[in-house]
Parts: structure tokens; sequence; C-alpha cells
């Protein structure tokens, strides 16, 4: 093969990518959609209520309120889709520090979130969890 096919090959495989990057849903925005999921609520211990806190101020814009998602906006996390044993609490520090690209929802990539630190995600974890233990999500 020639240098000149090589880089026609090489060019059209390049506007492939753009193309398919542009044609990618934007990012989800914080607004007001409906919730997702009914979402039951258990007693919180000490840990759980400021991850509770750290989640309002951080998530709840996006994720909804406790945890149910919000229609057109971005997924609830009580979704067996979410369950520990298919996203891993590592997941969510991954997240959180370099954002998400939509693989398997349709609301758009999740962009990183700055100002919270392995310490917060850790309490918004054990909050997010103890949220899926009560409906059923483990």
């Amino acid at each position: 093969m020639n240098y000149r096919a090589l880089a026609i090959i090489a060019a059209l495989i390049a506007a492939g990518g753009t193309i398919s990057y542009l044609l990618q849903p934007p990012p989800a925005q914080p607004g007001e959609g409906a919730p997702i999921e009914q979402v039951d609520i258990p007693r919180l211990n000490a840990i759980q209520k400021s991850g509770e806190a750290l989640y309002v101020a951080s998530c709840a814009a996006c994720h909804g309120v406790n945890v149910a998602g919000k229609q057109g906006i971005a997924p609830s996390f009580v979704n067996i889709m979410y369950r520990p044993k298919f996203h891993s609490d590592g997941a969510f520090y991954v997240a959180v520090q370099n954002g998400v690209r939509a693989h398997h929802w349709p609301f758009g990539s999740m962009p990183a979130v700055e100002g919270v630190d392995s310490e917060d995600v850790s309490l918004i974890i054990e909050y997010v969890r103890a949220i899926q233990r009560e409906n059923g999500i483990e």
C-alpha cells in the first residue's frame, strides 16, 4: 500500500472519530427533572448523614434527592445497574475525579465534580449504599 492511500485512510479514520465525538450527547446539566425512582429512606447513622449532606451539596442537583435520579438529567443510584457487584465503590471515586463518558444511560456524559475529595466520596458512598440496601439493591 502506498503512502497516499495510508494518508487517506488515516484522514477518514480521524474524521470518523471526530464525527462520533460530535454526535455524543452533551454532558448532563443540573436541572428540574422528575424523580426516576420512588425511594424508601432508611434510618441513617451519623456517617451516612454526613454523606447525605455532601451528596445534597455536590450530587443532588443532577442525581436527585435521595439518589432517585432526575428524568432527562442523570440516573438514579437505586437501580440494579449501580449495585456494588456491578459498580464498585471505586467506580464512584473515578466518576467524581474524572467524570464518566455516557455508556449505558441516555443522559450524556458526567463531568468531573470539582471540590469533592476522596474522603467526601467515601462518605457519599456510605449514604448511597445505605439507600440502596433499603431498596433491595445489594
